[in-house]
């Protein structure tokens, strides 16, 4: 599945393999954000490569939070530096809030936006994404967002705010009710790692990988029915 758009990447290098450093850079780190996007903006092409490599293990960090049984994780950190790109061209330098925090919003929406259009191209019911551990809206707060869309009850990935501590006793439940098998494949999912990966890994083939997966979203979901029931 490609959820990447040629249109929208095609004008910058949005590949996350290691750039050269540039002299020009050293100039820039004594700018502040705000600034160097308001370069990019006038097409200073220096000031745009340096907050996409700045911010890219932001983006890599922000897309671990979500999965989507069949999608490749470089699809759904694709998707999020097209949101960073985005921020980078719709930032107003006049508005309250700072460009990391308006960037992660940007990110966050466009990522959530692409898995819901994959699951209506594929006829995939939402409740095969699942989000975990999800920071929300800044670093800053104690509460946790985890996102499992489930039947019609909810319809948007954001509506369900639970407390850390009702995160972490999920997180152990699902260590009491997943075979080590299915608990091995969802962490080196969770953790980036590809399908063949993963069978590499743990000596298994692809489609037995898949099925794990499958079976650790019923598992999950028959385990919060009966807890919310």
């Amino acid at each position: 599945m490609r959820l990447l758009r040629d249109d929208i990447v095609g004008g910058i290098n949005l590949t996350l393999q290691a750039q050269p450093e540039l002299p020009e850079c050293e100039i820039i780190d004594v700018i502040v954000d705000e600034e160097v996007v308001e370069l990019a903006k006038e097409g200073d092409a220096t000031a745009l490569e340096y907050l996409i490599n700045k911010y890219k293990n932001f983006v890599r960090a922000k897309a671990r939070s979500y999965f989507l049984i069949g999608a490749d994780r470089e699809d759904i950190i694709q998707e999020g530096m097209i949101g960073l790109y985005k921020a980078i061209r719709d930032f107003r330098g006049d508005k309250l809030s700072s460009f990391r925090a308006f960037a992660e919003l940007c990110i966050t929406r466009q990522i959530i936006t692409a898995i819901k259009t994959a699951t209506r191209q594929k006829h995939i019911p939402l409740n095969s994404y699942v989000s975990l551990n999800k920071p929300i809206y800044d670093e800053d707060s104690d509460r946790t967002l985890l996102d499992v869309i489930s039947g019609t009850r909810i319809t948007d990935p954001e509506e369900l705010i639970i407390s850390r501590e009702e995160f972490d006793d999920i997180e152990e439940k699902m260590g009491e009710i997943l075979s080590s098998l299915e608990w091995k494949v969802l962490m080196s999912y969770l953790e980036g790692k590809s399908y063949q990966e993963i069978a590499v890994d743990l000596r298994r083939h692809v489609k037995s990988i898949d099925n794990a997966l499958q079976r650790v979203k019923r598992k999950l979901e028959r385990y919060l029915e009966r807890r919310d029931g």
